[in-house]
């Protein structure tokens, strides 16, 4: 039987897919990760597959162009929840602050655990092994909170992107400096983020101005497209990449503020909104199904056996333990004693692993075994699933908070709806002054 013939590939995605689908559903019920139930999917599939090959396909490539599809997706559809009110600058700086902090501190944690604890392993690859362990994974968080306090749910949403962000610049610096032919230093790195940041800026209102003069009904794609080439050839020229896509993001997310003044004339607001929607909708299930094949070929990918090493455990008890020190330590300093569930809502996922496979070969080390990786992104899920089901039973038993809570807006889809009930009052009403309503 060929496994990988065609036809039975098309079943198989179709499945997984279907599966995926009915994950999310029991996530919502039992606060388990839907990525969890995919990376277990993987590894049951990994066994499947064995039964009918003797050896897998090289499933790096797929997985590396997943990771940053998937990574891109999770990254703008965090952009396109983000308000930038004066009410909100509060939370945006403490969750900057406690993501920027949090990943500092967990990382030297981690540099010096790995470093102590691997034999022949450096300093400076100590800190590059460690970056990607020490980063919130934002493809778990963003599906897992929808259940918290509007308050809690935003804090969570903006560290976890901070976070992904902040992580990615700082394993890029790292790789930067260990050619030293290449490395530009603080200040130069410094310099390129700012190049990255004008350019973002102005690609952002370059891209919103043409888009909204395009007629036709098929370009959200188009648009991806674009942002997907605007980050490849980022990459190409050394850029902080994923800043493009988040400032494109926040500027689409909060036109208003962006094209105030004399730059409201250039602004097609209605055509504007519509492109917003519709960016948000398609980024919402693109970000679902690359996020389903990553996390599954991820799971393929797993070699169980790594982790019945003595030294794989210690090691990871300890940077684990770490983790929630440090983060308990921020947590109380800047938000007081309600912490929980936020203290141990730090899973490891879809960036940890894809920054992993990018250590280049020259600071690779044969005595790192990759059953690290796997126990600490198993360990913040399985801790987070806990507290995440605490809590629910906390707030069920608390009525009054848990019916205001679940009428807690989801601002996207709600949009949507006033749309619809829009269209229904008002079937003469054109095209163009449809749109979600805008905050």
């Amino acid at each position: 039987m060929d496994i990988f013939s065609s036809y039975n590939l098309i079943i198989e995605a179709s499945v997984i897919l279907i599966l995926s689908f009915w994950f999310s559903g029991l996530a919502k019920k039992t606060n388990i990760p839907a990525v969890l139930m995919l990376i277990v999917l993987g590894i049951i599939l990994q066994y499947v597959a064995k039964a009918f090959v003797d050896q897998l396909p090289d499933l790096f490539p797929a997985l590396e162009v997943l990771g940053i599809v998937g990574l891109i997706m999770i990254v703008l559809e965090a952009a396109l929840e983000l308000e930038l009110k004066k009410d909100k600058v509060w939370i945006l700086l403490k969750s900057m602050a406690i993501a920027l902090m949090g990943l500092g501190a967990s990382t030297w944690v981690a540099a010096l655990i790995l470093q102590a604890l691997i034999p022949g392993m450096t300093m400076p690859q100590a800190w590059l092994y460690a970056t990607p362990l020490s980063i919130l994974s934002s493809a778990i968080i963003i599906p897992s909170v929808g259940g918290l306090s509007q308050e809690k749910k935003e804090f969570h949403i903006y560290e976890s992107t901070f976070s992904d962000i902040a992580g990615i610049i700082l394993f890029y610096f790292l790789v930067g400096q260990l050619n030293p032919a290449e490395a530009t230093g603080a200040a130069g790195f410094a310099g390129s983020i700012l190049l990255t940041i004008v350019i973002a800026v102005v690609a952002s209102y370059a891209i919103i101005l043409i888009f909204q003069g395009i007629k036709s009904q098929a370009k959200q794609f188009l648009l991806i497209a674009v942002l997907l080439l605007l980050y490849a050839l980022g990459k190409k020229l050394h850029l902080s990449s994923l800043i493009i896509i988040l400032i494109f993001g926040l500027i689409i997310a909060n036109m208003k503020l962006f094209f105030g003044g004399p730059l409201k004339k250039f602004l097609k607001e209605d055509r504007a909104k519509q492109i917003y929607k519709e960016l948000h909708i398609i980024t919402l299930e693109t970000a679902f199904v690359v996020r389903t094949f990553f996390f599954v070929v991820f799971g393929i990918t797993i070699v169980l056996s790594t982790l019945l090493s003595v030294r794989v455990l210690l090691i990871s008890i300890l940077i684990l333990a770490s983790i929630y020190l440090i983060r308990f330590v921020l947590l109380r300093t800047f938000l007081g004693k309600d912490i929980f569930p936020q203290l141990f809502v730090a899973p490891r996922g879809l960036i940890t692993v894809l920054l992993f496979y990018a250590i280049p070969p020259e600071a690779q080390l044969a005595e790192f075994e990759p059953g690290i990786l796997l126990f600490i992104i198993i360990g913040t899920s399985l801790i987070m699933t806990w507290a995440m089901i605490k809590d629910k039973r906390k707030m069920s038993s608390t009525p009054e908070q848990l019916d205001e809570e679940s009428h807690a807006p989801n601002e996207a889809y709600e949009a949507i709806e006033e749309e619809k009930q829009a269209e229904e009052t008002s079937d003469k009403s054109p095209p163009e002054d449809e749109g979600p309503q805008w905050a």
